[in-house]
């Protein structure tokens, strides 16, 4: 790492360290809170965001399921958080994955990125189960962690453990995260942080936390994604959301030089309103981008039902459809709990509807509700 491009004005501190490629310099960031005046020139923007988090909430506790809204809104962050670190599924392939879950058989299997991807979805929902008892910790993180790296390419890297050696950010070790030791030190001043009043709004005690979650890079594997699902949880909390509608990782990945640059320029120049104001833009896109989702979806939602006519059984299908838009017969008689043939009858109903398509390629034959896609997922 660049030592020469750290200034005075970077909040931690540098230390020598040996490694494999001989001695090198590792960046120990100072606990927080930083030494960091919120500039007024930020407020009309935090102000804005505060507003559209706020908006986007009223809008989803108004919806009757709030589940077939956040179920899409998560599998989105769930993807684009994993592309952010070169995991790529397609929609398609992690809603196939899902419904019937494998672990990958070797480690070119593409089921690996499936299986990563939709671990991605079981540790963010394993988390808010656990917020209902614990607080955010780092008993909590580690949770995620383990679950995250459950089955896949990353057991090696232990999951739910944090490191016991030194990591790298970069080929070009552009970033060298804290000596494990001093990591560990640094994680528990993080947790004690984040359980005591501070002098910063809470939206942007968020983003503080964020940055300093990935600076520390606790983990060998999997940092950036637990980090991302640390912020969406910090928001949901730290900003009383009635459901955990905010995610961010869209923005980050369709700005991910932005976001890599904002973080590492904190490190090495104190630059923490370069960082806050790309929060806080996220934060109003995404807010945005929540809403249009929602008001698509529901508005579908209503076009669907009107279009059956009072049938409850296709009602209860739609309704399905929302949380899994890929359906099969054998899951149509179940939800219908009615035999085999009338559920193959229901969804004929669906595709002469213009609701559901058969899918290519599937077997047992699957039906994928397309318009669900686009919105959601496009």
């Amino acid at each position: 790492m660049d030592a020469a491009r750290f200034s005075e004005n970077s909040p931690g501190r540098l230390v020598q360290i040996s490694t494999s490629f001989g001695p090198d310099w590792a960046f120990v960031p100072h606990p927080l809170p930083p030494q960091w005046e919120f500039p007024a020139s930020l407020w009309p923007l935090l102000a804005k965001a505060r507003e559209e988090i706020a908006r986007l909430d009223g809008i989803g506790r108004h919806v009757p399921n709030p589940q077939l809204l956040l179920r899409p809104l998560q599998r989105w962050e769930a993807l684009r958080s994993s592309s952010l670190e070169g995991t790529f599924a397609t929609p398609r392939e992690l809603l196939l994955f899902e419904l019937e879950p494998k672990d990958p058989q070797s480690a070119r299997d593409p089921a690996n990125a499936w299986r990563e991807v939709w671990n991605h979805g079981q540790a963010l929902q394993g988390a808010l189960d656990l917020l209902k008892t614990l607080p955010i910790s780092n008993r909590l993180i580690r949770e995620m962690h383990r679950v995250l790296l459950s089955g896949v390419r990353g057991e090696d890297k232990r999951p739910g453990e944090f490191r016991n050696g030194q990591v790298h950010i970069g080929a070009t070790r552009r970033f060298v995260p804290p000596p494990h030791l001093e990591a560990k030190e640094c994680l528990y001043s993080l947790e004690k942080y984040i359980h005591v009043d501070s002098p910063y709004d809470p939206l942007i005690d968020c983003f503080l936390v964020h940055y300093q979650f990935e600076t520390i890079h606790p983990f060998h594997d999997g940092n950036g994604r637990i980090g991302r699902l640390l912020l969406s949880l910090m928001i949901y909390e730290r900003c009383g959301l009635s459901h955990p509608w905010m995610y961010l990782s869209a923005f980050f990945d369709r700005y991910k030089d932005d976001y890599i640059n904002a973080l590492f320029n904190v490190s090495a120049k104190g630059d923490w309103e370069s960082w806050v104001r790309l929060c806080l833009q996220a934060t109003i896109s995404q807010a945005d981008d929540s809403i249009r989702r929602i008001d698509q979806l529901v508005a579908l939602q209503k076009t669907w039902i009107d279009a059956v006519c009072g049938s409850t059984r296709l009602i209860q299908l739609i309704s399905y459809l929302f949380d899994n838009p890929i359906l099969t017969v054998t899951r149509a008689a179940e939800i219908g709990e009615v035999v085999y043939a009338t559920g193959r009858a229901d969804i004929k109903k669906l595709v002469r509807a213009g609701i559901l398509e058969p899918m290519a390629d599937t077997y047992p034959k699957k039906f994928v509700a397309m318009a669900i896609i686009r919105i959601a997922y496009s």
